[in-house]
């Protein structure tokens, strides 16, 4: 399990759900989903000082926190209905503002690379007229692939926020882990687990759907 410079002091253990959900609440926070994942965390892994510090922030405290993991759904429920693998993405602006969505389109455009996050990254540089998207955050409903997660650095987004993992194909927590690399020049702020029922259930769904044809 890949260990970031900034998550080091929560160690390797708790990279995935306890470290994401304490960021989180850390920033302000009072998602519920993130809560409860923060908990079970803490049962899982062990008291941790800083995290009992973190849990104990009063909501008064807390920033807002909007998370856009219901249009990437929405879009991967879309992607799903026009027979691609149902993963959405949804890029969202600094101040923010969602700058594209996209789902799968692999087989509608004859492209391997148009992964959702990779097309919600192209339509959100179009936008813009750049190629970096500083500042900007990413919601994925799947863990991003290593072509995906390589974009993703190369966009220099800030936060990726994803659901479901990906054990198979997955190139973040998974496999080549692509931000663990010192060629990686770039490394977002990474937050899992967010929508990762609702993630999996769809595609669980879709692929139980072909196996039944």
């Amino acid at each position: 399990m890949a260990v970031y410079p900034h998550l080091k002091p929560f160690g390797a253990q708790g990279f995935r759900n306890t470290v994401t959900a304490t960021k989180l609440l850390g920033i302000g926070a009072n998602h519920a989903e993130i809560l409860g994942a923060l908990k079970k965390n803490l049962l899982n892994q062990g008291d941790h000082p800083t995290l009992a510090k973190v849990i104990q922030i009063s909501p008064s405290k807390r920033m807002s926190f909007k998370s856009h993991m219901d249009a990437a759904l929405i879009e991967a429920k879309s992607a799903a209905a026009r027979g691609e693998v149902p993963v959405g993405a949804v890029v969202v602006s600094p101040s923010g503002d969602v700058m594209a969505t996209a789902g799968n389109r692999t087989r509608e455009l004859n492209d391997p690379t148009a992964h959702a996050e990779i097309l919600a990254i192209r339509a959100a540089c179009a936008s813009l007229g750049q190629e970096r998207l500083i500042g900007h955050d990413l919601y994925v409903t799947l863990e991003p692939c290593p072509m995906c997660a390589a974009a993703i650095s190369n966009a220099r987004i800030a936060r990726l926020y994803y659901g479901a993992a990906d054990p198979k194909s997955g190139g973040v927590a998974q496999g080549p882990r692509v931000f663990a690399h010192t060629q990686c020049h770039h490394v977002p702020e990474i937050y899992d687990g967010l929508s990762a029922t609702a993630s999996e259930e769809l595609l669980r769904g879709f692929f139980a759907a072909k196996r039944d044809r």
